[in-house]
């Protein structure tokens, strides 16, 4: 193999397929489309979940349960991990828990449990705390501040019914 082989054959914009153009071009006639049959022909269109004749998937899969749009997404974290991750005397807030990787993924707020030791002197902002963490918390001369939760279930109730006027008007 030589080097100027390696991108032979290879286009940035490659010209797209001609169908239907005579027996040379290599997709003549029937231009791909098979002989007869409700596919050949024009106009021709199908849902996306059709599966030939068999039970669709969406109507195989059993469904079962409910999931609340409105429930509160928590993340937890546990106290051990706390200690394993910062050094003594440091402010913990959510923006540090989600650089050192320990609050990942989407959610609504932050929960500190109480599984592990510690002995480090922290400053803790979270949503909930668990009654063993805030003991821990404290027992180790740290501090800890309640965060306040995004939207209260007053405030859910009234963006409903905002939705639900606008939809209406």
């Amino acid at each position: 193999m030589n080097l100027n082989d390696i991108h032979r054959g290879i286009t940035k914009h490659r010209k797209r397929k001609r169908i239907g153009r005579g027996p040379g071009s290599g997709t003549g006639k029937t231009a791909g489309r098979g002989h007869k049959g409700q596919k050949s022909r024009s106009g021709y269109s199908r849902k996306p979940s059709f599966q030939g004749g068999q039970i669709p998937m969406f109507r195989r899969i059993p469904k079962r349960g409910f999931n609340n749009k409105w429930s509160v997404d928590v993340f937890a974290v546990n106290v051990g991990k706390l200690n394993d991750t910062f050094e003594d005397g440091t402010e913990v807030t959510l923006e540090l828990l989600a650089a050192k990787d320990l609050a990942k993924g989407t959610f609504d707020e932050v929960k500190i449990l109480g599984d592990g030791e510690l002995t480090k002197k922290l400053t803790v902002s979270a949503h909930r705390f668990s009654k063993s963490a805030e003991q821990k918390i404290t027992a180790a001369g740290g501090t800890i501040n309640k965060l306040a939760p995004k939207r209260q279930p007053a405030e859910r109730v009234a963006d409903l019914k905002k939705q639900k006027e606008t939809s209406k008007a």
